[in-house]
């Protein structure tokens, strides 16, 4: 077996109305590292900044994720701050989609874990998936279509 690049890798979303785009991501990051963490959006993190709530409860995300065989563990995280995430957890790297590559946010992360040794690695997104495509959005909330 290769030697694996990334002992702890770390990578984080909401994962609401799984898709193949997530287990992509997942199973791309999980050939990188020995270990894989991810965490989940909890529902208040998702309501302050996407301003919607998760069709499926937080809890529920988090069992989905824990169970995917990629995954070695999953938590539920409050924050979207990877250098927090980093004090906790101690990751090598940080998976996230290569359609975030430039993003200023993301260019503060690489910055910002630098000094830790800790790398931000951008993983092939898989197109024309997405879980906004997937939902009907109904003013502060989402729904499935009946």
């Amino acid at each position: 077996m290769d030697k694996k690049p990334y002992r702890i890798g770390y990578t984080q979303g909401v994962y609401d109305m799984f898709h193949v785009g997530h287990l992509n991501l997942l199973q791309n990051a999980k050939k990188q590292c020995d270990r894989l963490i991810v965490g989940v959006n909890s529902d208040r993190l998702v309501m302050e900044y996407k301003h919607k709530k998760p069709v499926i409860s937080e809890e529920n995300r988090l069992r989905i994720v824990e169970n995917i065989k990629a995954v070695d563990e999953a938590v539920i995280v409050d924050t979207l701050d990877k250098l927090s995430a980093y004090r906790q957890l101690g990751f090598d790297a940080v998976f996230i989609g290569d359609d975030w590559k430039g993003n200023a946010r993301w260019a503060q992360t690489e910055k910002d874990l630098a000094p830790y040794g800790a790398q931000v690695v951008y993983l092939p997104h898989t197109p024309d998936i997405s879980s906004t495509g997937l939902r009907i959005i109904r003013e502060d909330s989402v729904g499935e279509d009946a």
